[in-house]
């Protein structure tokens, strides 16, 4: 079992926390700044970026609470995956990026790499009891 100890356990519920709440975060800021972010997905290409913008915005809110309270986890996290999985290259191509934002991009694009990993990681152990976890969903 991977959770065989109370200090796994902590440690996992801290993490869960941590990512899903950041997440989470992430996906209020689409409906917050929806006016800020619009623009700038038009301005990269994304079509009908005032319905995908919102719409992204809810899967991350759901995937990052989901996660956070470890309530159907395996579509939470799967949504946050697939959400970094379509929008980083696209977003932040800090290889076609002009030079003076390379460097901003290239960060925004490691930083949602990272977080890919860790939303394949939730999923990965969405088959797994998760302890100090609402439990829903689990299996």
């Amino acid at each position: 079992m991977a959770f065989e100890s109370a200090g796994a356990g902590i440690a996992f519920l801290i993490a869960r926390l941590a990512f899903g709440l950041v997440v989470a975060f992430m996906g209020v800021n689409h409906f917050v700044n929806t006016g800020q972010m619009v623009p700038y997905a038009k301005a990269k290409g994304v079509p009908a970026a005032g319905l995908a913008v919102p719409s992204s915005g809810g899967m991350l809110l759901f995937g990052g609470l989901s996660i956070a309270a470890g309530v159907y986890p395996v579509v939470g996290a799967g949504a946050v995956a697939v959400f970094l999985l379509a929008t980083t290259p696209v977003m932040h191509d800090f290889w076609a990026a002009p030079e003076e934002d390379q460097q901003s991009e290239m960060t925004q694009f490691l930083k949602n790499v990272t977080m890919f990993g860790a939303a394949l990681a939730f999923l990965a152990l969405g088959t797994t009891a998760w302890p100090y976890a609402v439990g829903v969903g689990l299996f």
